[in-house]
């Protein structure tokens, strides 16, 4: 379903979370309501009502939002510490700034182009940023600028430099859309917003070259993707979306990765669209998704 940002004028989404006990719900609600909000749509979870972690996520309609923003800025601040809730605000109107990384393999990638200019996605893409040059042409098709930065030798400094002086102040959080290079911790700590990654399901069966090939020789059943939050633990930090696709002895290498391709080409997707509109909240080493 297409994203139509105008419909989305004048609507917030508040994310609340922290300990839970008795009478946020109605914290909250009074709270909108004394601000001249109107609840569109409410999700709530905890995780043990004795004394166990509360989130809530809360899209609402308020006439002239944002010359109230201040006003229900303040209000929160008062009214939700009193609670010890964290809590962020967001005008639901104006579209998160998503940055891609991507190398030679192109299907994610063109999948988040793809949507987005179908307006699926509730972003805008100011950059996609490349070690290779492959997909420049495709990337310029859709109206997006492109930044090849080589990447090559152990040393990977001088290319994360060029790409965080691309990112830092521009974007809003970052998909590595099958970029084939690891981010040091420097980079993750310097760019300082969200990064999302894509990765098939059989890490960490199968690490390293040709998974498909290994798992074809180990007789998979099942193959699928994960998406995640990049931390500086490899391919360990908190799940948004996975998904699986069922594969018989019938399936050739080449035919697991295509089915790979399609299974990551859907859940990418999903994860940036949950992200991008606020239905994520990361807890520890997981993630509430609503």
């Amino acid at each position: 379903m297409a994203i139509h940002q105008e419909s989305l004028r004048d609507h917030a989404c508040l994310i609340v979370h922290g300990p839970d006990r008795p009478g946020i719900v109605a914290a909250v609600a009074a709270l909108l309501t004394r601000n001249e909000g109107n609840i569109v749509s409410l999700d709530q979870y905890s995780d043990d009502a004795n004394g166990g972690a509360y989130f809530q996520r809360v899209v609402f309609h308020r006439p002239g939002l944002t010359g109230a923003i201040p006003a229900i800025e303040a209000d929160l601040t008062k009214t939700l510490g009193e609670f010890g809730l964290e809590w962020t605000l967001t005008d639901q109107s104006i579209p998160k700034r998503m940055a891609i990384l991507a190398s030679t393999s192109d299907h994610c990638l063109l999948e988040l182009l793809w949507r987005h200019r179908r307006g699926e996605l509730p972003v805008t893409i100011p950059m996609v940023i490349s070690n290779h040059t492959n997909t420049a042409e495709d990337v310029r098709s859709f109206g997006i600028p492109f930044f090849h930065v080589p990447s090559q030798g152990a040393d990977k400094s001088a290319a994360e430099s060029e790409i965080m002086k691309l990112l830092i102040g521009n974007v809003d959080f970052v998909v590595l859309a099958r970029y084939m290079q690891i981010l040091s911790p420097d980079f993750l700590d310097g760019i300082g917003v969200p990064v999302i990654n894509i990765h098939h399901s059989f890490l960490p069966a199968f690490i390293g070259a040709a998974p498909y090939r290994k798992a074809k020789e180990r007789g998979v059943k099942l193959i699928g993707a994960t998406s995640h939050y990049v931390t500086t633990d490899l391919d360990e930090g908190p799940i948004i979306e996975q998904d699986v696709a069922r594969v018989t002895h019938a399936h050739s290498a080449p035919d697991l990765q295509a089915r790979g391709a399609y299974v990551e080409r859907a859940v990418l997707s999903r994860a940036v669209q949950w992200h991008a509109e606020d239905r994520v909240i990361r807890h520890g080493n997981h993630t509430i998704v609503f």
